[in-house]
Parts: structure tokens; C-alpha cells; sequence
């Protein structure tokens, strides 16, 4: 097959449905059609390659169907709460605001249900064939559609199904819902229980306290956000605790039973609380099953992912995986990245792949993080001399109030070479200014060129090339 070619086309009415396949083959089958599998697909069908593209539940994918979007809807509508309290700080005399669960959850699901039409009409438009059908693997080149029970031969074959949640093996597991499931709740409970500390804990424990749960947090750790930099975690733990929401660290739930109309729930250290809904966010695995790995031959590790090399080839000659389904970096623009290089060196004769060193991180918790390259203990391990730079300070939208939170800026410097290797930031609009700070950083820029910057005053991002003495 050539690298390159004059654009092939499905016919315009195969477009639709889950038309007669038998006889059928194509360039490339996508198996999943969230963000990673769909930018392969159409990149690999503007190269000219013949493209299908199955998806068994709705275009979009875990980030814009039950993940990033919704999720930041939900964050932006429980800062409200924030900015409501902040009000007559700055003069403003406030009525009574009223929050309606139900309100936002149908505006949610409008925005939800145009951006998957976009998803779709775009794959359409790239002249790539859909089928609303779960797809497995028959062998190597061939795909199975269980909508209809036909296959399809393809040259090459992307699996970019994705992660699901992970549900702990205790009894009673089945009656919390997980991170998937938040979203569709027909009203807030007064009172809920997560496990977890990771991202998706966090982020849903400070937004439903907003929206006026009572949350209380389950950690098996001894601080939250295990990964993070240090002092991004000790600063958020300490705000989330300032903002009411109990944290139980080294903590881990035993069981969760039903107790009238609400549950009660068990843990390890021996109490019982009870609750009136337990939400499971002990992390997300390889959504692989029933794929049929076994019978094309794909090898997937001790966690379940595919196991693929730098090209997300898998151990398979014709078969590639992308996004959270593979165990790298799960997160919605590295899968993007991954899908698009795979169709271009595939199909575009433009070889290349995704860098995942130094990825820029967003925890949309309240405070936010924002971070990008090594923390200070990675620092510290892999280079000689460290420098430190911190500063902790009330950023201006929080002057006037009589209680206000900090925001920390923290930048990691490798002494014998001035360069930054690390940028992290927690406080409002972190997510925004570490898209910007992780340019320079990946560019290899040091300290002195962070320094010779002007500054934006006022502005928390300031203190990013003001800070001058190491801590």
C-alpha cells in the first residue's frame, strides 16, 4: 500500500448504520471512537487510507462523554459557590442563590450530546465508515462487529478503547457507583463517602462540597495525590480539610452494606459511618475485556495494558494500541498525540511519536494544580545539586476577604546547569498558567531566562520570574 494517495471514500450511503460487510476490507479499523481513536481516523483518511470506525456506545469517548468536559461543567458550577461568598467583599449585595441539580446536569447533557454530533459528524465528514457495534478481534487482520455478527478484514487495526473504573473486590462493592455514574445521579445526596486519592477523588470531593454534599475522604495513603510533588499535596490537603471536607488517610474500605435507604460503610481501622452514597475512585484499568486479545495474539502486562512499543505497535505486526487502553499516560491529549502519530507514520509517510516526557497535568480540584516536569524528590534522585524556589502568597482575587487562601509557585532548578525542570502551581487558574510555563520547560529554558522575563503585574503569574532566592 502506498503512503501516500488520492483520498478513497466509502460510499456516501455505507456511511450510516452497519451496512453488509462480509466482503469488505479496509487500510485501517478503529476499534473506538474516543479522542484518540477518532484523530487516528480521520489523519489516516485524509492520507488517503481507507478508515472504519466502531464504537458500541457513544462518540467521544471517556473524556467528553463521562470524564474531562462534564467534569469541569460540574467544577466551573461549584466555584460559583465561591465566587457567591466572595461577593460582598467587593461591594456586591447578593439575593437569595439557590443551586438546582437538575438544572445542571440537563445543561450538561445538552453540551455532551453536541459535542459527541461533532465527534461523529467530523469522522463522517473525513470519509471514514462508522458502526454504532462493539467490535473484537477474530485474528490478527480481521474484526468482528457483534451488532450484526460480520467481519471486516483490515490491513491495520487501532485499538483505543480506553479505561473503566475499578471496583475493589469487597463485599458490597456493587452498591457504590463510580466516577462514571456521578454524573447522572437524579438528585445530590446529602452525604457522601469516596475512596481514593487520586485526581478524580480529589477533584469530585471538593466540587460536590460545593454543590452542597458532606463529603468525607477515604485514603489508603498517607497523603493524597501519590505522585505529585510534595508540597502540591500538602497544600491542597490542607485546603481541602480548611474547606470541611473530613480526609481519613491510611483508610480503607472493608465493606458497604445497605442500611435502610442509605448504606454503612466498614473500614480497616475498625469504624462504621454511615452514608447516603459511597462513590469508588480507586482508579481506572485497561478497558480490554472480551476484545478477543487472546485470539489475535496481543500481549497485554500484569495490570491488564497493552503492552506496545514507542510506535504503540503491539506485540501483533498489524495491530496498534493508543490512549489509556496501552498504561502510559492516561490523559486525553497524550492519546490524541498517540493517535494522530500513529496515522501519520502509518498512512502519512511523516514517521514520528508522542514524547511523553514532561506531559503538563491539570488536577481541577479547588484549589487547582497545575504541573509539569520532575517533582522536587524525582529531582533530587536523578541530579546532583537542587535548587528550590517557592513562594506562598494570597493571590489578589482573595485579598479582601478576611479568610482567603493561599496559592503556591514552585520551581524546580537544576543548579550546575540553571536549567528548570520542574513547574508546579497550586491556586485559581493553575490549569491555565502551567500550559504556558510548560513551553519554556520543554524548550530546556533556564532560571536566568525565567528571571529576564518582564513580569505581568499584578497577577499570581508573576511570581513565576520574581522569585529570586532559593529556599
Amino acid at each position: 500500500m502506498q503512503a501516500c494517495r488520492a483520498i478513497k471514500v466509502w460510499p456516501i450511503d455505507n456511511l450510516q448504520g452497519n451496512p453488509k460487510m462480509s466482503d469488505t476490507s479496509c487500510d485501517l479499523f478503529v476499534i473506538g471512537g474516543g479522542s484518540g481513536g477518532v484523530r487516528a481516523a480521520r489523519i489516516a483518511a485524509g492520507h488517503g487510507a481507507r478508515v472504519a470506525l466502531a464504537e458500541e456506545y457513544r462518540y467521544g469517548g471517556t473524556c467528553v462523554i463521562r470524564g474531562c468536559v462534564p467534569k469541569k461543567l460540574l467544577v466551573l458550577a461549584s466555584r460559583l459557590a465561591d465566587e457567591f461568598g466572595r461577593a460582598p467583599a467587593y461591594g456586591w449585595t447578593l439575593g437569595d442563590a439557590r443551586f438546582d441539580w437538575r438544572a445542571l446536569r440537563e445543561a450538561k447533557d445538552r453540551e455532551i450530546a453536541r459535542l459527541e454530533g461533532i465527534y461523529r459528524n467530523n469522522l463522517v465528514a473525513s470519509g471514514v465508515r462508522v458502526f454504532e457495534s462493539r467490535a473484537v478481534l477474530e485474528a490478527p487482520d480481521t474484526v468482528r462487529l457483534l451488532a450484526t455478527g460480520e467481519t471486516v478484514r483490515a490491513e491495520r487495526i487501532l485499538i483505543a478503547t480506553g479505561g473503566v473504573p475499578m471496583r475493589p473486590d469487597i463485599p458490597g462493592a456493587e452498591l457504590a457507583i463510580t466516577s462514571d455514574d456521578v454524573f447522572d445521579l437524579p438528585e445530590l445526596p446529602k452525604r457522601m463517602i469516596i475512596e481514593g486519592g487520586g485526581f478524580i477523588a480529589v477533584e469530585f470531593a471538593c466540587l460536590l462540597k460545593r454543590l452542597g454534599v458532606q463529603v468525607t475522604l477515604f485514603y489508603r495513603g498517607e497523603l493524597i495525590l501519590r505522585g505529585f510533588d510534595d508540597d502540591l499535596r500538602r497544600h491542597l490537603d490542607a485546603a481541602m480539610r480548611e474547606d470541611g471536607i473530613e480526609i481519613r488517610t491510611r483508610t480503607t474500605i472493608t465493606a458497604i452494606e445497605r442500611d435502610g435507604a442509605a448504606y454503612r460503610v466498614s473500614d480497616d481501622r475498625g469504624s462504621s459511618t454511615g452514608t447516603d452514597l459511597v462513590m469508588l475512585a480507586t482508579g481506572r484499568v485497561p478497558n480490554v475485556h472480551g476484545l478477543g486479545l487472546e485470539r489475535a495474539g496481543v500481549e497485554v502486562g500484569a495490570d491488564g495494558a497493552i503492552r506496545v512499543g514507542e510506535d504503540s505497535r503491539t506485540s501483533v505486526r498489524r495491530i496498534w494500541a493508543v490512549g489509556d487502553v496501552t498504561g502510559r499516560v492516561a490523559l486525553t491529549p497524550v492519546a490524541i498525540r498517540e493517535g494522530h502519530a500513529f496515522a501519520d507514520t502509518e498512512f502519512g509517510g511523516r514517521p514520528w511519536h508522542c514524547d511523553h516526557r514532561d506531559v503538563p497535568v491539570a488536577v481541577f480540584a479547588t484549589p487547582e494544580i497545575g504541573t509539569v516536569g520532575l517533582t522536587e524528590a524525582q529531582a533530587r534522585e536523578r541530579h546532583a545539586n537542587i535548587d528550590i524556589y517557592r513562594s506562598s502568597f494570597r493571590p489578589m482575587s482573595n485579598v479582601l476577604e478576611a479568610d482567603a487562601k493561599r496559592m503556591l509557585v514552585k520551581l524546580v532548578v537544576e543548579r550546575d546547569t540553571d536549567r528548570v525542570l520542574g513547574v508546579h502551581l497550586c491556586g485559581p487558574d493553575a490549569a491555565e498558567m502551567i500550559q504556558l510555563a510548560a513551553i519554556p520547560l520543554k524548550m530546556g529554558a533556564t532560571k536566568r531566562q525565567f528571571d529576564q522575563t518582564v513580569a505581568v503585574h499584578p497577577s499570581a503569574a508573576e511570581e513565576l520570574v520574581t522569585m529570586r532566592t532559593p529556599a
